[in-house]
């Protein structure tokens, strides 16, 4: 390692804000993840092979993938641009903006334009940039960078964030988080309606369709994608998935694996810009597919890591990033990387240097965490090894004469003994029990026993004592049966799944899980349905709704409720406290509301108001995620938007708060 990262390591470990922060996220997450994998249609293992071997197929064919989703893309109106450098990217998005005369934009997160540093470069053309997701939004008012790729401000306590709002935004200091999130709302509100441009990441790309798929809880995803009059989005040429089949089986992986939800309260399917007769969308839509080292790390031994999903799972399970935090992975120059953690250590390398950033791998315990943490199954420990090694053929290697090695020659030494040692186990045995037997030395001397200091055993590193027996015979000890004439039984094959399907009907089990994720359901008769709204827009002195056209809504509601003293309404409008719409379908595995957007059909009705209240019928509700996936007119929308509760963040001190740029209040109507 670096002077320069061996001194931030310390200073990491060294500060007890910073750990009380890393310890809380640490002990929610694999909480929530725990909890979540718990409820899978299938084992986890099984969904992790086959979600690996989607994402291998990919990458292997890439090229093919690609041109099928362009071509798709193309022909829905979406205008697609190629980035193969960063410095490319950057002038597209730039050139974008002034031709659109831009003096304002919204951004949605994307890992993407900070590997390229978009911010800086929009700014220094005199366009105001304001980052939108709660924890980006904290770091950008910081003038920091993100610490986590799902949590961007998880180095934080909350004291921080107050204090930061009281520097920069002027306001009463307070640490009450909900207060916090409300004051960074109404702030953005004004922002949204304001922008010029939306900008946003994209999570993956269905090649059959031309999707562009957007997992976010907040609501800013929407937002940014929705209100202004023009939409970027940036995609890692490798984020694509085949078909919507595969694009279910993510949804099934990636948001359990980021937050420990089921789903994400909202998954976007973007299909088109804006179609005549709508009242809202972008009109225009423009993807940029980013290659920047991509395609060379294609071709190298690294590939594996382009499986990734970008979910920060091995983040939370690595225990050398849960002590040090994100902003430790820099550069030997001191140059940020967005990418920390088990994961960023194999792709910052392969994106962007080897000589800047190799020694991130040596950064890890090699204990196997983040490859049982990962919910593609990549093989992180073995990526982490090639970098160390330098035998990747990277980009920034053009022959194997050209790598320089940093490993000292006393440890090449040692591994080509341990290696002559270890491909024996004749030799193997013998050496255990010569180590063996210096243990009880190494007991006495423990207390003044160090090895010289650049190992970093005994000041950094636990050195532990030699076992005086062998694992073989410790283990035949514990299980003579397995170790019988030295052959070990064929272990029996994993149980099954204990998660079968639900027995209880569909609309109870929808109903449950939406309870659970904060939202409310009626169950009315359809006759019932006008007056149960009516009562509940009256108690509420609500007077004016933004509404779906009658055709997409049960026969006379609107009638009714504009006889009842309501007023109602298609064109968006932020005074509006409560939004109604009907739903395509309801998904009764996770409690998901199946919206689509059109001409009669404003998505914003579920996104601008406070509430938003939604009629769904009981035999719309359908058992799976893949089945909703599947309906036509999901494939049909401009955009379809799955709902799953109220929207919600967790980005200061992982504080669950209700209510973010999205509705804090779902109610559904099920009518039989």
């Amino acid at each position: 390692m670096t002077d320069l990262f061996h001194s931030q390591i310390r200073a990491a470990l060294d500060d007890p804000v910073l750990q009380s922060a890393l310890d809380g996220n640490a002990e929610r997450r694999q909480r929530a993840f725990s909890q979540a994998f718990a409820s899978l249609p299938q084992g986890r293992q099984a969904l992790r092979q086959r979600a690996h071997a989607v994402r291998a197929e990919v990458i292997a064919h890439l090229d093919q993938y690609l041109a099928q989703f362009i071509a798709n893309l193309q022909a829905n109106g979406v205008v697609v641009h190629h980035g193969d450098t960063a410095d490319q990217v950057v002038q597209i998005v730039s050139d974008i903006a002034q031709n659109a005369g831009a003096r304002l934009v919204v951004k949605s997160k994307s890992m993407v334009s900070e590997e390229v540093h978009l911010n800086h470069a929009l700014e220094a053309l005199g366009v105001r940039v304001v980052e939108t997701d709660l924890g980006e939004y904290i770091v950008q008012l910081r003038s920091e960078p993100p610490a986590h790729i799902i949590t961007p401000a998880v180095h934080l306590t909350r004291a921080q964030v107050a204090q930061t709002f009281v520097e920069k935004l002027g306001i009463a200091y307070t640490e009450d988080i909900p207060t916090l999130t409300r004051i960074a709302r109404q702030l953005l509100r004004q922002v949204f309606l304001d922008a010029d441009i939306g900008i946003s990441g994209v999570n993956f790309g269905v090649a059959e369709s031309g999707t562009l798929c957007i997992v976010t809880n907040e609501g800013n995803g929407r937002m940014c994608t929705t209100l202004p009059r023009l939409h970027i989005a940036l995609m890692g040429i490798e984020r694509l998935v085949p078909t919507l089949d595969d694009l279910a089986l993510m949804l099934y992986l990636l948001p359990r694996s980021a937050t420990g939800q089921k789903l994400s309260v909202y998954t976007s399917l973007i299909h088109s810009p804006r179609r005549p007769g709508e009242v809202d969308g972008s009109l225009e839509r423009h993807l940029i597919l980013v290659d920047n080292g991509r395609s060379a790390m294609r071709r190298s031994p690294l590939a594996e890591s382009l499986y990734c999903i970008r979910c920060g799972a091995c983040l939370n399970a690595c225990p050398v990033f849960r002590e040090i935090g994100g902003h430790v992975y820099q550069g030997v120059s001191g140059q940020y990387t967005p990418y920390p953690g088990p994961i960023g250590s194999v792709v910052s390398p392969g994106l962007f240097g080897v000589e800047e950033f190799g020694h991130l791998a040596r950064a890890s315990s090699l204990c196997g965490a983040c490859k049982d943490a990962c919910p593609v199954d990549i093989d992180l420990p073995k990526l982490l090894l090639r970098v160390r090694a330098e035998g990747a053929n990277l980009a920034h290697a053009s022959s194997s004469a050209s790598r320089r090695s940093h490993v000292p020659a006393s440890l090449r030494l040692a591994l080509r003994l341990y290696t002559w040692l270890a491909s024996s186990p004749r030799r193997y045995a013998v050496a255990q029990r010569i180590g063996g037997g210096f243990g009880w030395l190494a007991s006495l001397f423990s207390r003044w026993l160090r090895l010289p200091a650049f190992t970093g055993w005994g000041y950094s590193k636990d050195f532990p004592l030699p076992n005086g027996r062998p694992f073989r015979d410790r283990f035949a000890a514990l299980h003579p049966a397995n170790h019988a004439d030295g052959n070990s039984e064929t272990l029996p094959p994993p149980a099954e799944s204990p998660h079968s399907s639900n027995s209880k009907p569909l609309a109870q089990q929808f109903s449950d899980e939406l309870a659970a994720l904060g939202g409310v359901v009626v169950h009315c008769s359809p006759e019932e349905l006008a007056g149960r709204i009516a009562q509940e827009l009256m108690r509420r002195e609500i007077r004016r709704v933004q509404t779906w056209d009658e055709s997409h809504l049960p026969a006379g509601l609107i009638s009714a409720l504009r006889e009842s003293g309501v007023q109602t309404q298609r064109e968006p409008d932020p005074q509006i406290r409560a939004g109604l719409t009907g739903a395509l379908a309801g998904v009764a595995e996770s409690g998901t509301l199946v919206l689509s957007g059109g001409a009669q059909q404003p998505l914003t009705a579920s996104l601008l108001p406070e509430i938003h209240l939604a009629v769904l019928r009981e035999a719309d509700i359908l058992p799976s995620l893949p089945q909703a996936l599947g309906l036509q007119s999901v494939r049909e929308a401009p955009t379809a938007v799955l709902i799953s509760g109220p929207s919600r963040t967790a980005d200061i001190e992982m504080t669950l708060t209700i209510g973010v740029h999205g509705p804090g209040e779902l109610l559904v109507y099920i009518c039989g």
